[in-house]
């Protein structure tokens, strides 16, 4: 080394001789993080694209404020499943029992991975693909796959906003379309259309006017005109959301985020207002402790816990990414998931208060129907007129006289009874029957709507939240597209979003035939259950043992000015992983004991069928959940057999303030290793700097931050030694 040089000039010196390139880089002036980052991708420096680096970081969008950042990541993460998923679990599940796993789990699996999926993005600044190429290359495969799913869950979801569009304009009339069963002429005399008759008139409703569905998934019968412009009108809110950037996007959450609330509260005062609401709500809060011990609600719960907060779509880190350095991100992730969790007691109450409503008036149907059956067997001498107790007037017979009567009956002809074909009419039977996703929303929920006072304001008002509902989530959806796409490979935002969106719509073609709704069933089942759950696991194992806990949390605390949680610590190295594999584990032995199949709707019965998929059916089921999983062994084994460069098998170091460049090529591991971590070759270099290694929980070591800045991403330095 020259003798000018100035490592040489302190050693000659009485200062303090300088033992590592931490010390080393504080003597100089304050460098930004990106220029000063140790380089191990074994690139050579480029001035020009470290140039291009550096303005690409600076010019970065950015939320306008925490409260627009906030509203996206609870626009993203409060979607439809809030509304109609939630509630069917709830009611399935054992009522309020059902919240005692949901809770729990979402403690022990939802938020420590809400918050690790925040820091990373944030923390480094670019979508799922860049986030995973830098912590792990070798597990690059993560952000590829996060990308296909969520074009999977789009191109699905977004069908179902179109349905909401459709139904939103429809309700613009009274008496609502859906009130009553059309009536078709047979030559000279005017019939009640079969299908609606023998079913309801909001299931003829959904089954023949909207969606002109099929018998089977085999018959496309050509393409629904209606919802595919309803399609086209859904993927143009999309792009124009998109379009301008997380700017445009965040201003429409002020809206897509608090509209949902606004429309729930409302929905709850006038359904808690409606006669039989508190028979719903009291069924909510039953507890049946019972259920409480089936694995199968703790799975479900699980499922529903993952899917809620919208873990590994990449959503969640392309927002975080647009954050400042020093953002709250521990806070943000209790906040949101907390909020999620309220939003779906909230939309569960409101659920339940209108199906007390509606079990109400269905009881009331099922005890006039009947009541004309008892009328006519009377007439006719079937029955003897002093089975009726006296005080009974069938001109005002309430359930309670009803019931009386069919017991007093079924005690006396209990050998004829069933000839009879009386039914008990009972409240709890029509609560007890679970209703869930468009069968809730499209059916249920519609045909509560009918007996509402001024209907159609109230069902513009549920379609427009579903509208809303939908656009936040399918705005993060397609952020977890979009952004990594734009980081990775640098394409123009406008140009991408757009033909990304024609691109989905022309895809989306599938799911607006008359067959359509049988292919949404199955994505909605298959596309993303098990690759997501994969893809999560994959994401802890690279920040809990392959990046290591400790290193993760000492960055966490240079970047927060605060050592998170010591909960966190252990939920990420054992608890998360650990119930994680487990969900993994029980989803393919669902797999394996469910065969596939859909409810087909029948028009000739007018009843729902359950069909097994066909064979090609089958073959397009698999071909989603490998094509969706590909990326990540396919990744792997790119960079582990060196067929793709990660800058595994070189090293340079540089400093570009300082003018310093050390290049080191073709050395042992363990030399570079020794170069950079001195002679503990155990420990592996971190892509993210960083100061000491973090001892872990109940560490009673201070830890040594350097006074030295690093612009405005006020990360530290790795503390090297220099070698002897």
């Amino acid at each position: 080394m020259p003798k000018n040089s100035k490592v040489t000039q302190r050693e000659h010196s009485s200062e303090h001789v300088t033992e590592s390139v931490a010390d080393l880089l504080a003597h100089e002036e304050p460098v930004d993080y990106k220029r000063s980052v140790l380089n191990v991708t074994g690139e050579t420096w480029d001035k020009q694209k470290d140039g291009d680096e550096e303005l690409d970081a600076e010019n970065r969008p950015a939320w306008n404020s925490k409260l627009q950042y906030i509203l996206a990541q609870i626009g993203y993460s409060v979607g439809l499943g809030n509304v109609w998923r939630f509630p069917y679990l709830c009611q399935k599940n054992g009522g309020g029992a059902y919240l005692v796993p949901y809770l729990v789990l979402l403690v022990i699996i939802g938020l420590p991975l809400f918050f690790l999926e925040l820091a990373v993005g944030q923390r480094i600044r670019r979508g799922s693909i860049g986030v995973w190429n830098y912590i792990c290359p070798r597990l690059g495969g993560i952000g590829y796959a996060s990308c296909l799913v969520c074009f999977f869950v789009g191109l699905y979801y977004n069908v179902i906003i179109g349905w909401s569009i459709f139904y939103f304009f429809k309700s613009f009339q009274y008496p609502l379309p859906w009130s009553e069963c059309p009536i078709v002429k047979n030559g000279s005399v005017a019939v009640v259309e079969t299908e609606c008759e023998r079913s309801s008139a909001t299931t003829y409703f959904w089954y023949r006017e909207a969606l002109d569905i099929s018998n089977s998934i085999s018959e496309s019968g050509g393409l629904n005109w209606k919802m595919t412009l309803c399609l086209l009108v859904a993927w143009s809110l999309v792009g124009l959301a998109m379009i301008k950037g997380i700017q445009s996007s965040g201003k429409v959450m002020y809206f897509s985020s608090l509209f949902p609330y606004v429309v729930l509260v409302c929905f709850l005062v006038r359904g808690l207002l409606l006669r039989g609401a508190v028979d719903g709500i009291m069924h909510m809060f039953t507890p049946k402790l019972d259920k409480m011990l089936d694995p199968q609600v703790w799975r479900e719960a699980a499922t529903q816990v993952f899917f809620a907060l919208g873990l590994g779509f990449g959503g969640v880190i392309a927002f975080s990414s647009y954050n400042k350095q020093d953002n709250n991100c521990q806070f943000d992730a209790t906040l949101v998931s907390f909020i999620n969790f309220f939003t779906s007691v909230l939309a569960t109450l409101v659920v339940f208060a209108v199906l007390g409503f509606k079990a109400n008036i269905m009881n009331e149907k099922c005890v006039v129907e009947n009541a004309e059956k008892i009328l006519g067997y009377l007439n006719t001498n079937v029955l003897s007129h002093d089975l009726i107790p006296p005080h009974v007037n069938f001109s005002h017979l309430t359930a309670k006289d009803y019931h009386e009567m069919y017991r007093v009956i079924m005690t006396v002809k209990e050998g004829h009874f069933k000839e009879l074909g009386l039914d008990a009419c009972l409240l709890e039977d029509e609560l007890d029957k679970s209703v869930q996703g468009t069968g809730l929303a499209f059916i249920a929920f519609t045909e509560a709507m009918t007996h509402f006072p001024a209907s159609p304001f109230w069902s513009v008002m549920f379609f427009l939240m579903l509208i809303n509902l939908g656009l936040g989530s399918m705005i993060g959806t397609m952020s977890g597209i979009t952004t990594p796409i734009i980081d990775t490979f640098k394409v123009r935002k406008e140009v991408f979003t757009v033909g990304c969106c024609i691109f989905a719509f022309v895809v989306g073609l599938i799911f607006v035939q008359r067959s359509g709704n049988y292919f949404v069933t199955m994505f909605d089942d298959y596309s993303a259950t098990l690759p997501l759950t994969v893809v999560v696991i994959l994401e802890n194992i690279a920040v809990a043992w392959i990046y290591g806990t400790k290193k993760f949390m000492q960055e966490l605390t240079e970047m927060l000015g605060f050592r998170p949680y010591q909960f966190y610590y252990y939920t990420w190295k054992y608890v998360s992983p650990i119930c994680m594999a487990v969900l993994m584990t029980a989803s393919i032995i669902q797999l394996g004991v469910s065969p596939p199949g859909y409810s087909a709707w029948i028009r000739e019965e007018a009843a729902e069928k359950f069909l097994f998929y066909p064979t090609w059916a089958m073959a397009i089921l698999i071909s989603l959940i490998i094509l969706a999983s590909l990326p990540l062994p396919l990744v792997f084994i790119l960079r582990q057999f060196h067929l793709v460069s990660d800058g595994s098998n070189a090293l340079s170091v540089t400093y570009k303030k300082g003018r310093m460049m050390k290049d080191i090529s073709n050395l042992e591991d363990n030399d570079e290793t020794r170069f950079i971590l001195s002679k503990v070759p155990s420990e592996t270099p971190s892509p993210m700097p960083t100061h000491r290694s973090y001892l872990g929980p109940g560490s009673n070591s201070p830890m040594e931050m350097s006074s030295a800045p690093n612009g405005r991403y006020g990360s530290g330095y790795l503390l090297a030694r220099t070698p002897d």
